[in-house]
């Protein structure tokens, strides 16, 4: 029996190939959007999988301020940060966050399905959101993709 085919290969930073890929977030469900970009941004769509290494692609979102967001969720969901001062607590539905910061609904969604480590801010870096469907990333030749493929 060849043993040498039962090898396990695991990834690490030298042996990635990481690919540049363009997503349209037009009237896509911003959980369902986030969690396959998660996805890409993670690597478990390659076949060299690795879970303590980012070995996943660079994702560019353009049309972010465009994304949907279903049932009450628009006026009911509540983002809460904090100043750092005492009684800081702010609040924002996401109506008030798009009018905002379009790019932080999309980006906040994302990076509640990263890893919570140095390896998830580690991916955060990879993902690029664009409120526009303009990108300064033309040299990288990012290929489109369609989420329903993955």
């Amino acid at each position: 029996m060849d043993y040498q085919s039962y090898k396990t290969v695991s990834a690490n930073a030298q042996s990635v190939e990481k690919e540049w890929v363009v997503i349209d977030a037009t009237d896509l469900v911003l959980g369902r959007l986030a969690s396959r970009v998660a996805l890409i941004l993670r690597g478990k769509h390659k076949v060299n999988y690795t879970p303590h290494v980012d070995c996943g692609d660079n994702v560019i979102i353009l049309n972010a301020s465009k994304v949907k967001l279903t049932g009450n969720k628009l006026t009911d969901k509540v983002y809460v940060r904090h100043t750092g001062y005492p009684g800081g607590q702010r609040f924002a539905t996401p109506r008030e966050l798009l009018k905002r910061k379009p790019l932080a609904v999309v980006e906040e969604a994302v990076r509640g399905m990263l890893p919570k480590n140095r390896l998830g801010a580690q991916l955060f870096r990879n993902l690029y959101v664009y409120e526009g469907s303009e990108h300064p990333h033309q040299a990288q030749k990012p290929r489109k993709i369609n989420l329903n493929e993955i």
